[in-house]
């Protein structure tokens, strides 16, 4: 397969479209525009990838409606904006999902949510719930609460977090240049475009500066660049493309060359494998019996509470625990989806009483496959 077959191939995309494009350059919602990307992101999901779409645009729409010609600067009539133009927003990309009868849901995410644990796997398991459903996620930043001191920065961040978050094989950042060219295009038109290189390349730095940005946005080709290497960490590829250039989605889809490919140094699944294997110091462990030993090592299964004989140590949800025998080799080790006090009570039992035990279901695994590494 070639590197531009992968975009073919991702059973799931996380696509960001920046606020000039969604705003016609602060003009109001191009909503001829939001038909033909939704038209392709349906096209796409109907072939079988899922996708989670990044949208900006909620502040500068916020501006159109409020008849403001300049992004301001005060955090609170930044605030404002976003609030008044999430309506907008939300409406827009309800209207035109709904034309395909796809359901979408607004998720809004500030860093917060994504720093702490418990409330990053609450996100996880609700966007993930969203998708095995059927429905779009919309993902946005929460403009209306966050301050410069807890904001992402720009959702070229947020997409490449959000990637992370819902574990997709690529980010697509729509914006209002082509692709990345080794000099400015505006400047230079014999810049020669990047067709395809390693996220980690340093030579990319110099293409790339803080004067590509825009009035509306915070973002630029230097935020796109560090969003494609966070994305990298997690094993997925980032493709920097033209908004406006007609079916670029599906253009991509198909193998053509279109836009900038920015690749991993390793494939989705050993970034993970190799980042839950960093975590070095559990802090617990969970003593399995012979049957859940033989699921997690040789089936490729995940690890339900009915297979745990014990428990060891005092661990929070989220954190990473040790899996071992009943001879106390080590198995296995995972991210656990209850803290040690709730799982002492549902270990021995199946899944379906987890909810009678505890009064609530966060997941019917103790530690999802995708959380689990073996040793």
């Amino acid at each position: 397969m070639t590197q531009r077959n992968r975009i073919a191939g991702a059973k799931r995309l996380v696509i960001k479209i920046g606020s000039a494009l969604l705003t016609n350059d602060g003009k109001g919602l191009a909503t001829e525009q939001l038909t033909h990307w939704v038209d392709q992101m349906m096209a796409i999901q109907k072939q079988g990838t899922e996708i989670v779409l990044v949208s900006s645009g909620a502040v500068a729409e916020g501006m159109t409606r409020l008849g403001w010609g300049q992004r301001p600067h005060l955090i609170h009539e930044l605030q404002a904006a976003a609030a008044v133009g999430q309506m907008g927003l939300v409406q827009a990309w309800e209207t035109q999902f709904q034309r395909h009868g796809t359901h979408t849901a607004l998720v809004l995410l500030t860093h917060d949510d994504l720093s702490d644990r418990t409330r990053y796997l609450n996100a996880r398991s609700t966007l993930r719930t969203l998708l095995q459903l059927g429905v779009v996620p919309i993902v946005n930043e929460n403009d209306t609460v966050v301050t410069d001191e807890i904001r992402f920065g720009d959702n070229d961040t947020l997409g490449a977090l959000v990637v992370n978050l819902v574990e997709a094989d690529g980010l697509v950042l729509l914006t209002d240049q082509d692709a990345l060219y080794e000099a400015d295009p505006r400047v230079n038109p014999d810049a020669v475009r990047v067709d395809e290189a390693m996220a980690s390349d340093g030579k990319l730095d110099a293409m790339v500066s803080d004067g590509g940005r825009g009035r509306l946005g915070r973002g630029g080709m230097l935020t796109k660049l560090r969003a494609a290497r966070l994305a990298a960490r997690s094993g997925a590829f980032t493709l920097i493309a033209g908004g406006r250039t007609p079916d670029v989605l599906a253009q991509a889809r198909e193998g053509a060359r279109t836009g900038t490919l920015l690749l991993p140094d390793q494939e989705r699944l050993a970034a993970r494998k190799q980042w839950l294997a960093g975590h070095l110091n559990t802090r617990g462990r969970l003593v399995l019996d012979s049957g859940a030993v033989n699921g997690v090592r040789h089936r490729g299964k995940s690890l339900l509470p009915v297979g745990v004989r014990s428990i060891e140590g005092q661990f929070e949800r989220g954190e990473m625990v040790s899996c071992v025998d009943e001879q106390g080799r080590e198995v296995a080790r995972g991210l656990v989806s209850y803290d040690a006090e709730e799982a002492q009570r549902i270990i021995g039992h199946a899944s379906e009483r987890i909810e009678e035990i505890l009064g609530y279901i966060a997941e019917e695994e103790l530690i999802h496959r995708d959380n689990m590494v073996l040793v």
